[in-house]
């Protein structure tokens, strides 16, 4: 199957990667996806693309962000876009990593094609990550760290966040005719590692 290009983010800019030349599949090509897509997402090994998406969001804090992050990718494990939490480098809270993703994947990619994709999360996605990855047309969810863990992890320096109490399997329930697959949690020890000590910097 001719694979979609990996694409590397190292040290440039969530709005450099908007601009890489990034391939748009063939039909041909969407095809063979879409068999491949058949799979059960619990027979397929996860760890590389979640370590890298635990990676971006060590990236994030250290850039002043929450820790989170988040990347695309397809069935033979392909990463295709990568983001990072930048709500306060861009002064935006509804910058979350799996929304800046989305944004990119949405202008890239058909629905079609993005439902045949695979977003990695490093946290679960909240109720409105989950909605845009919904609305966007992904159809294959993995996450790290569960929400649960997170308050948990959080409760100590982070005091009464602001939070919506609904898992993204609730969301992804709600979506009947169009149904999303989600495994999670996974690597929760690993996942947890960059929120350990974190504290929310408000501004």
């Amino acid at each position: 199957m001719p694979a979609f290009p990996e694409v590397s983010l190292g040290e440039s800019s969530n709005r450099s990667l908007c601009d890489a030349n990034l391939a748009d599949g063939t039909g041909t090509t969407m095809g063979k996806m879409m068999d491949r897509s058949k799979r059960p997402l619990d027979q397929i090994s996860h760890e590389p693309q979640m370590r890298r998406a635990i990676e971006l969001a060590v990236s994030a804090r250290a850039k002043g962000n929450k820790p989170f992050g988040a990347l695309l990718a397809d069935f033979d494990g392909n990463v295709l876009l990568e983001a990072e939490n930048t709500e306060f480098s861009e002064n935006d809270f509804s910058c979350h990593a799996e929304t800046n993703l989305l944004s990119m994947a949405s202008r890239k990619y058909s629905v079609e094609q993005l439902n045949d994709m695979i977003l990695y999360a490093s946290c679960e996605p909240c109720a409105m990550c989950a909605g845009a990855a919904f609305f966007v047309g992904v159809g294959h969810v993995v996450f790290g760290l569960s929400a649960d863990a997170l308050a948990e992890l959080w409760e100590n320096n982070n005091p009464n966040p602001r939070v919506l109490d609904m898992s993204c399997r609730q969301v992804f329930d709600t979506a009947l005719n169009h149904p999303v697959q989600v495994v999670g949690p996974i690597m929760q020890q690993e996942a947890s590692a960059p929120h350990v000590g974190y504290k929310i910097p408000w501004k």
